[in-house]
């Protein structure tokens, strides 16, 4: 870690910069300090302005007001190629590489080195890149197609391609919600070379871990405005997030204690060949069970054959002793199951429907009388969990996508509950969104348990796992290799029994 120099030039820096869109600030008076050779978190909860700050900085978006600087130069990008030129490369958390190109075509697209006589300089591309990813520890064929690639390869692809254009700003955005804990020690590894090299690499995440493992600075927005900026060294998580919400979060795990009542769900060893292998549990009225494991443990694959997404080969799933039928999501609704997906853009949200049909979208059948649903009733229903769930919306007839992350979560929710479930599956309740919405989906989750509700909870997050689960299921390679009570779930055990250790 660097410790940071107030007298050092920066290599890029705002100072109290606006930004709005029609009547909506989205910045009020945003600043930020960039070093070379340092590794600088940008944190704030959803609508702070850290996408905004990104896309001016990228050329996308031009401030209205406030001043913005390269090496003490004053700039104003009015496109992307401007932010480029300057040197500046944003690494996207889902880089978006042409699939059926190779890595040395996505590298080098549109701008092909020539030789003396006009023709494209093949072999120099090829050792050039060759060179790069030597440098970055990273050994890759630049003749694979690119969709062959995991996420984590196309990051080391975008990252070489900024590294061939000689990039001295690197912009990470949420690089790390998609990638394995082996995949996120590649990328750090990279990351802090890029900074020994001199590199300014600004790093935006809401996982406190990586931030504090990472950065060497931290800078805080909320509201669109700066909050203040702090060594790493000399921060807490406390204080973090005191900064970041502008109130005092003491209670990120709000766990209740519940009386446990008789068994709700009932997995009798279940098999799905490739997926998971003899999968037995049990989650109680009132109890919160935590599903840990590394990824491709077999989590995921067990939530969707529970709720009839996946079909399974043997065993059976009970919902207060019935059986539930295999394979039919409808047919779990009816049992009185409710799945939150783990990815809600793909598998939990129509991002352009309106908030009002998005949160009935799974319980329109039941608000229906004769047959037909009235869009005063499905208005009614819907407001009613808006009211319940805290969803900061306009409007019920805005879209969906346009929530925050957190917003966009809480419609999920909704969408799920308003079936009225028994048992309700979260996969990754809180992925990508930010501090203070994390507490309120753990606060209506406590609160769902002590209304006598069956949670089954999947969760990447170990303090999120240890901090809500009454009992600790742990899987590895599709079977279930622990179960620990909350008192023996330590991060120690869980890990254990995660990864073989």
């Amino acid at each position: 870690m660097t410790a940071r120099d107030p007298d050092a030039l920066p290599v890029l820096e705002m100072r109290r910069v606006v930004k709005s869109f029609g009547a909506v600030l989205a910045l009020r008076s945003a600043s930020l300090r960039l070093e070379s050779g340092s590794v600088h978190a940008l944190v704030g909860e959803n609508g702070a302005g850290k996408s905004t700050i990104v896309k001016i900085i990228a050329g996308v978006y031009r401030r209205d007001a406030g001043r913005f600087e390269i090496d003490g130069e004053a700039v104003d990008f009015t496109s992307p190629a401007q932010s480029r030129e300057a040197g500046i490369a944003v690494i996207h958390q889902e880089p978006t590489l042409f699939p059926h190109l190779s890595v040395i075509e996505n590298v080098y697209l549109g701008r092909e080195p020539r030789g003396a006589l006009g023709s494209i300089d093949r072999r120099g591309m090829r050792d050039r890149l060759l060179r790069i990813l030597g440098r970055l520890g990273v050994d890759m064929d630049p003749d694979l197609p690119a969709d062959v690639l995991s996420i984590a390869d196309r990051q080391i692809v975008e990252i070489a391609k900024a590294l061939t254009e000689d990039a001295r700003i690197l912009i990470m955005d949420e690089p790390t919600s998609a990638l394995s804990v082996r995949e996120i020690e590649r990328l750090f590894a990279i990351v802090r070379s890029l900074r020994d090299e001199g590199r300014a690499i600004l790093f935006i995440s809401h996982r406190f871990r990586e931030v504090f493992d990472l950065c060497d600075t931290i800078t805080v927005l909320r509201d669109g405005a700066f909050v203040e900026t702090m060594d790493i060294d000399d921060t807490t998580v406390d204080e973090l997030m005191t900064a970041m919400v502008g109130r005092d979060v003491t209670e990120l795990f709000p766990k209740q204690d519940v009386e446990i009542g008789e068994p709700v769900l009932e997995v009798m060893e279940l098999e799905s060949r490739g997926a998971f292998h003899d999968v037995s549990l049990t989650v109680r009225a009132g109890e919160i069970v935590g599903l840990a494991g590394i990824v491709g443990s077999g989590r995921s694959g067990l939530a969707r054959a529970i709720f009839g997404v996946d079909r399974y080969d043997e065993g059976r799933v009970l919902v207060d002793g019935e059986r539930v039928p295999s394979g039919s999501p409808a047919a779990a609704i009816r049992c009185g199951i409710a799945l939150v997906p783990a990815d809600r853009l793909r598998h939990g949200l129509i991002p352009s429907l309106p908030i009002s049909r998005s949160v009935t979208l799974a319980s329109r059948r039941s608000l229906a009388r004769r047959g037909l649903l009235s869009s005063r009733a499905e208005r009614a229903a819907a407001r009613g969990w808006v009211e319940r769930l805290r969803i900061k919306a306009t409007s019920l007839s805005a879209p969906a996508g346009s929530l925050s992350g957190g917003g966009q979560q809480r419609v999920v929710l909704a969408n799920a509950l308003a079936t009225r479930p028994r048992l309700l599956i979260v996969d990754e309740p809180t992925r990508g969104i930010d501090v203070a919405s994390k507490a309120e989906i753990h606060r209506l989750l406590g609160g769902l348990a002590g209304e006598g509700m069956a949670i089954l909870m999947i969760s990447s997050e170990l303090p999120e796992i240890l901090g809500m689960s009454d009992r600790v299921l742990v899987m590895r390679e599709g079977r279930i290799t622990a179960e620990l009570p909350r008192q023996a779930a330590t991060p120690e055990a869980v890990i254990r029994a995660a990864t073989g250790g």
